[in-house]
């Protein structure tokens, strides 16, 4: 985090946006559009933004472009800002350092039903077809993020175990990995079961290792923020203008929204570094670029709040 790490009340926040937010988007938005987005990103103060993913096109249209979008992103030296991208696997790792990318992410999950039906591994084989990623990281010094979906419940398996996702925090550590980004896929958490999770986490891997990645399905996303926020989460993963819906709830908000994150942070005394005035245009642009109204309560006020 650089200098943002001895601020006591600075608040870490990755924009998944350009990748999660938009992956299951049916609605293929062009290049260009999605570079305008990032760029007005970077405009706002977000300066660590998850760009895009290298997987196979026929697996993630949306995701096609990416070789196309990262000669955009590395165009020009863009200082101080850090662009990531999801690898599953050493072929998407290779073509990820060969576009120029610094930081890559892996993606596990504490449920066996979710990550079959996701990527077709057990959970040991997705970490084990890691290995080859992290040894190649360490060589090429490329940072790691982690993500683990289902930390609190999962739609085919139920309530998960505090203790599986505590197994796999700590095999991913091991091997080098700098943040756990820790999923609530489905958006059902409340306050208590973020708790009990953050309880058994804390008694063996620092907060400073640690992202919150919140959904807001039933809209207690901001609510577990703040429930992470008194244990010592300083790291939070949400998306401009809540974009992405919850695959699990048709009709459902998916991401929490940057805004709200934002809106709530500032409000609470915390810095974030973002001007949400700015994090509005980027959302404008996207809303636009896609023609879907979004879902996030402080955008929308906003936005109407100009136009009245």
């Amino acid at each position: 985090m650089g200098k943002e790490k001895w601020q006591v009340n600075f608040v870490k926040i990755t924009e998944v946006g350009p990748r999660d937010g938009l992956q299951n988007e049916k609605t293929i938005v062009s290049t260009e559009d999605k570079f305008k987005f990032i760029l007005s990103l970077i405009r706002a103060g977000l300066k660590h933004i998850e760009a895009t993913s290298f997987v196979r096109k026929e697996w993630v249209p949306q995701m096609g472009d990416a070789p196309e979008l990262a000669k955009l992103i590395f165009s020009e030296n863009r200082p101080g800002i850090e662009f990531s991208c999801l690898t599953p696997n050493i072929k998407g790792y290779e073509a990820a350092i060969n576009s120029g990318f610094k930081e890559v992410a892996v993606f596990t999950a504490t449920s066996e039903s979710f990550t079959q039906k996701n990527i077709n591994k057990t959970i040991e084989e997705s970490i084990t077809a890691f290995s080859e990623i992290f040894k190649r990281a360490r060589i090429d010094n490329v940072k790691v993020r982690g993500y683990i979906s289902t930390v609190i419940a999962c739609p085919y398996e139920g309530k998960m175990a505090p203790e599986k996702t505590l197994e796999i925090t700590k095999r991913l550590l091991d091997e080098g990995v700098y943040e756990i980004s820790l999923g609530e896929t489905i958006g059902v958490a409340v306050p208590s079961e973020v708790e009990a999770l953050l309880n058994v986490l804390l008694k063996e891997v620092s907060p400073a290792l640690l992202a919150g990645h919140f959904h807001d399905t039933y809209g207690m996303a901001i609510s577990n923020v703040k429930q992470s926020l008194s244990m010592g989460i300083r790291s939070f993963d949400s998306s401009a203008g809540g974009l992405g819906g919850c695959p699990y709830a048709k009709g459902a908000s998916g991401n929490l929204a940057t805004e709200d994150l934002v809106y709530f942070l500032e409000r609470e005394g915390y810095a974030t570094g973002v001007n949400l005035d700015h994090l509005v245009d980027a959302s404008l642009i996207m809303q636009s670029a896609m023609g879907k109204a979004f879902a996030s309560r402080t955008f929308i006020a906003k936005s109407h709040a100009r136009n009245s």
